[in-house]
């Protein structure tokens, strides 16, 4: 913390800046290079965000949560390679059989995984982010989702559940 809070202090030392033109000089203090710093690391993180953002479609975007039941932690926390590897193949799988049979088409998923929660207590889950559509099977256009949802969630029960449910109507 010392060092991000005497970042471009005189504390870290620094040069003098000065116009060829007027004259005019000011102080130019070292940063302290700290990746955790909001002042050293604003150019740094503007690049980024701009260089990931000129790879982004030009449509919008779903932000898909799933998550493994807390039951699950122990099985999770002594198996975590096969487990969450698990996670994503099961994930993606149902992404992607979804935008193939409720879009007609391929979509593209971003997936990062997050093992815990705010309090820092385990809890193992998925963030996905999903364009707003799919590209069709020939690769020849692309077809919109709905601006407001990309499916209904009661397409995400699993078929087993969902015959049972038909049969009770």
């Amino acid at each position: 913390m010392r060092a991000v809070s005497a970042c471009r202090t005189q504390e870290l030392g620094g040069h003098l800046d000065r116009c060829d033109a007027c004259g005019f000089e000011r102080p130019a203090y070292n940063s302290c290079r700290n990746r955790h710093c909001p002042k050293c690391q604003a150019l740094a993180k503007a690049r980024w965000l701009e260089k990931q953002t000129s790879e982004l479609l030009p449509v919008g975007y779903f932000h898909l949560v799933f998550t493994l039941p807390h039951e699950l932690n122990g099985l999770i926390l002594n198996h975590k390679k096969i487990i969450l590897a698990l996670l994503f193949k099961a994930v993606s799988k149902t992404l992607l059989e979804f935008g193939q049979t409720r879009l007609k088409g391929t979509i593209g998923i971003i997936a990062v995984l997050h093992t815990w929660d705010q309090t820092l207590k385990d809890h193992f889950h998925l963030h996905c982010l999903v364009p707003a559509g799919a590209l069709s099977f020939d690769h020849s256009r692309w077809i919109a989702a709905r601006k407001n949802f990309l499916w209904a969630c009661c397409y995400l029960t699993s078929s087993e559940e969902s015959s049972k449910s038909k049969a009770q109507k």
